[in-house]
Order: structure tokens, then sequence, then C-alpha cells
């Protein structure tokens, strides 16, 4: 479906009922928002691997502005204030409260964004492979460390000029170390990226001019929180999962998964789904 929200259309899927027959009632299910990555892809590579997780929440997969399906709206808007505002005008247009939302890479920066500015909105607060602030020498040391010198300078040109060639080599020498097991890309990882509407210019843009820094406001965050990083990953190291940790507020929960690069449900999905079901589950 398309939702109109803050003045753009936003592309929204919605996998399982909000309400289960339960005895002589109906019980509500809670809401999980997936906030995809990027910028510049799309819901897609949640897709099939979240589904698991459809018969204890309801699923809501949105194209975030500019992104995918979304792609249709003023590029002016297309910043991290208002990437975070869209969700609770999400979740009014669709009569969600209290939504669990979980925001994956890019996704967890406008998550982490959403939670400060809007600290009563969310139940709950899911932070996979993400970082509260852009540092080019953190990231780039982490392709040196698990990739090499040619994808460590590759990482430093994209991140600082953000050209189509230096886009291009990022994504032949550095892509291929975002998970260490199996290589990415997998034949798996190729067939999702195909499925995925990019917006390259919006992902050239962000990456190598966008230098944020949320770590003042993460203070703000009220509901429980967890953090998942992959100990192996070059783009979202875990240096930077520590930094988001050091700002959230007490009670917050770091899990790191040793095996796992950037796409911890791939690598280790059987503790991963049952970390996020339990925490999912907790009151």
């Amino acid at each position: 479906m398309r939702v109109m929200v803050n003045g753009t259309s936003l592309f929204v899927d919605v996998e399982g009922p909000a309400l289960v027959p339960d005895g002589d009632t109906m019980r509500a299910k809670p809401t999980l928002l997936l906030l995809h990555g990027g910028p510049g892809h799309d819901h897609s590579i949640f897709k099939p691997t979240y589904a698991r997780l459809a018969d204890l929440v309801q699923i809501v997969y949105v194209d975030q502005r500019g992104n995918g399906r979304s792609q249709d709206s003023d590029p002016s808007t297309w910043h991290l204030d208002q990437w975070a505002d869209d969700i609770p005008a999400l979740c009014d247009a669709l009569g969600i409260t209290k939504p669990i939302v979980l925001g994956w890479s890019f996704g967890g920066i406008v998550a982490m964004h959403y939670a400060a500015r809007h600290p009563d909105h969310p139940a709950k607060l899911i932070l996979q492979s993400t970082m509260a602030r852009m540092d080019v020498d953190q990231v780039v040391e982490g392709f040196r460390a698990e990739a090499g010198e040619a994808a460590a300078l590759a990482a430093k040109a994209f991140l600082t000029e953000g050209t189509p060639e230096t886009f291009a080599e990022f994504g032949r020498l550095c892509a291929p170390s975002y998970s260490p097991e199996p290589a990415f890309p997998s034949p798996e990882d190729i067939q999702a990226m195909m499925r995925m509407i990019p917006n390259p210019e919006l992902t050239m843009s962000f990456m190598s001019r966008e230098r944020f820094d949320l770590r003042g406001e993460l203070e703000n965050v009220r509901c429980p929180a967890l953090v998942a990083a992959g100990a192996r990953d070059p783009i979202t190291p875990l240096t930077s999962a520590r930094e988001i940790m050091t700002g959230l507020p007490a009670g917050a929960r770091l899990e790191v998964f040793e095996e796992s690069g950037h796409f911890i449900a791939d690598t280790e999905g059987e503790r991963f789904f049952a970390l996020l079901r339990a925490f999912i589950e907790a009151p």
C-alpha cells in the first residue's frame, strides 16, 4: 500500500494480523516496524528472513522517504530530521501505537534519532549493525582490518568524494568484506540486491557528505534498547556499537556476534532471532 506521510507517499507492506483470536477474545500483537539500510536501499533486504517473527509480531515494512518505491519526494527533505519525524507520522496514519522499532545500519541511525526526538513514542528499540556518528577514520580502519589496504583506501575515497567512480570501487573492493562467512556476496545476496530498487545518488550524497553525531542526544531515549553488533563488521565497527552504549541510558543491552559482520541474520541467524524474540517478549 501507499501511505501519505508528511507531504509524501511512502510505500508500506504489512505481514501478519494485528489482532488474533484468543479464546473468546481478540488478542493484540505488538507491531515491529523495520527500517532498512542505505540510504538508497529499500525494505526488501528484510524479506523473507525476518518473516520468521510474524507469529510473534505484526511486521510493518517501509521504504523510507527517498528510498525504494518511495523515491518520489522533494530531495531537500531527505535528511535525518525528516526521516525521524516520518516514523510517528506513519504510525499515526496506520493507527499504530507504541511500535517496536528495529533499525539496521542507516535504519538504525534513523531509529536512534527518532527515539531521541520522540522519546515517548516507541515501546522498544532494536539497533542492528549501526553507528551513532559518521567517523570516516573508524570505518576506514574497519575495512583495513577485514579486507586490507586497497579496501581501506577505496572506503576513504568513497566516504570523502562520493563520486560514481569511487562508489564503484567501494562496491568492488569493500562490499565483499561486509560479511566474513559465508562470503559476501553469496548467490542469495546477489538475488537480494537484484530485488532492491536503489537510489545511488542518495547513497553517494549521504555517505560522503553527512557528518552526523547523535551521541549527545541518546540520553533522551526512554524505552528499552537492544544493540546487536558483529565483531567483524567493517562499515559499522564494534567500536561504533560501544559508542552507542555509552550514550544510551542505563539498562540498554549490547549483544556481540563474534562470527558476524554486517549481516548478522545471515551468519548467526538462530542466535540473533532467538535474541530478538526474547527481547520483544520481555515485559
